[in-house]
């Protein structure tokens, strides 16, 4: 692996965070300079904690690209917005605008500094980054629409649980339409113990689709961690 990956998942709470960390830690045992970023935090106003538990995972205090360079910026969390919602309404909240331009000039000056970036989405594909006012009337940005501009391989993070079949090939279908490349299933394991039935049959469906649709995409699996 090599340069900036985006890991998504299929719904809220699906294991995201959890999933970079895990995949951060397996990289740097295999002896690859990585870092993660979160493209943005919300429901956080000082620190995110999303990147503090991607350190947690990895065995890391807090890297320096996580504190504030001589502009206040922290690289690995550019904007951090208090209200624990879609980012379009926490920044509406907060009085604060997305400036997508400014995120991705941090990742990229992460990308130069390490072999992989992982790049921590909030939410699904599909949860709106700016709303069309928001925009200056040229339309809505979706998270989709930022991994396409930047054409960045995408990690999805999925699960055992009830719905995620549906809610996985939904994201997978449109990463297929929009020509994004699809890097890797994350499987999190963290679900299965909800219903070994459910999460059994989820795990055999989802390892077929992707060998009959997405021969090219690699599968993972997440640990349940503590």
């Amino acid at each position: 692996m090599k340069g900036v990956y985006f890991v998504t998942g299929i719904d809220t709470d699906i294991g995201k965070t959890i999933a970079t960390g895990v995949i951060a830690r397996r990289l740097m045992d295999d002896g690859v300079s990585v870092i993660t970023q979160k493209l943005v935090q919300t429901g956080n106003a000082t620190i995110s904690d999303d990147i503090v538990k991607h350190r947690e995972l990895m065995s890391v205090a807090l890297m320096p690209d996580d504190l504030p360079n001589q502009d206040g910026v922290r690289l690995t969390m550019p904007l951090l917005l208090s209200y624990p919602a879609s980012p379009h309404l926490a920044s509406r909240l907060d009085g604060v605008a997305v400036d997508l331009d400014q995120i991705a000039a941090c990742t990229d000056e992460l990308a130069k500094r390490y072999q992989v970036v992982l790049l921590e989405g909030a939410g699904g594909v599909m949860v709106p980054l700016l709303d069309n006012e928001q925009n200056n009337g040229q339309g809505d940005v979706l998270t989709i629409d930022h991994i396409a501009a930047h054409d960045y391989p995408v990690i999805v993070v999925t699960s055992g649980r009830l719905g995620s079949i549906n809610h996985t090939l939904l994201t997978l279908d449109i990463l297929k339409n929009k020509g994004i490349i699809i890097h890797a299933i994350a499987y999190n394991l963290a679900d299965d113990s909800q219903d070994t039935v459910i999460a059994t049959d989820s795990k055999r469906y989802l390892q077929n689709y992707l060998h009959k649709y997405h021969p090219q995409t690699q599968w993972w699996e997440i640990p349940v961690v503590a």
